[in-house]
């Protein structure tokens, strides 16, 4: 355990992560055009809850993976800021 929170917390912010990247998968499938404030800004709020639970109940691999998915996220929303600002 490296974050000290209590283990259904920290479930519980797994469970809201996991909801929140399912969201933004089903919203981008959905869309005609994704708003992509709402998809990047959603995957970026799942990947901290997940790490979040993943710093109480330690699965490095799938750290590295929210690492990864939250720096995308990031990228995306860089993107749509630069674009946002350029129009």
């Amino acid at each position: 355990m490296i974050l000290h929170l209590n283990e259904t917390l920290a479930n519980a912010c797994g469970f809201a992560g996991m909801a929140c990247i399912i969201f933004a998968y089903a919203y981008s499938t959905h869309a005609k055009a994704a708003n992509p404030f709402v998809l990047h800004g959603v995957n970026l709020a799942g990947a901290g809850l997940l790490t979040v639970s993943l710093l109480v109940n330690l699965n490095p691999a799938s750290l590295v993976l929210e690492f990864f998915w939250a720096a995308i996220a990031i990228w995306g929303l860089a993107k749509a800021w630069r674009a946002r600002a350029g129009a």
